[in-house]
């Protein structure tokens, strides 16, 4: 009995003072040069495009707090010398400001630019980390 009690003594202040699982969407620059990245996105009714987050070599930034509600994500990113990392989805993005885009069409009519993002298939994970690499 004696050493029941000792493993629920011992067990129970663990379990009580464990963090929280976080779940977020990550981007990790491990390029040399520092990048700027745009993010796309469809919430099951709109489409969405969000940016510019600039992330320095070598780091990572969190996108998107709390748990994804999407499989795909849709990218952009610059590093300002020519390097992309891009793909056939277009979006509305802005010429160097933050910006919040939504909906996916008539981009120019908006004063907005239009880039090609790489979709990101998270398979529904609740938490997602992407690498952007040379």
């Amino acid at each position: 009995m004696r050493p029941l009690l000792l493993l629920a003594i011992l067990t129970v202040p663990a379990a009580l003072s464990a963090t929280p699982a976080f779940a977020d969407f990550t981007v990790c620059n491990k390029s040399q040069l520092a990048a700027r990245v745009a993010l796309g996105r469809f919430d099951g009714t709109h489409w969405t495009s969000q940016g510019w987050w600039t992330i320095a070599p070598k780091t990572c930034t969190k996108l998107l707090n709390g748990q994804l509600q999407a499989r795909y994500y849709y990218l952009y990113a610059n590093d300002g010398f020519g390097g992309t990392w891009e793909g056939r989805t277009r979006f509305c993005t802005s010429v160097g400001t933050k910006f919040l885009a939504p909906g996916r069409a008539d981009c120019s009519l908006r004063g907005l630019d239009q880039h090609g993002f790489f979709e990101v298939d998270t398979g529904k994970s609740p938490d997602w980390t992407q690498t952007l690499s040379n």
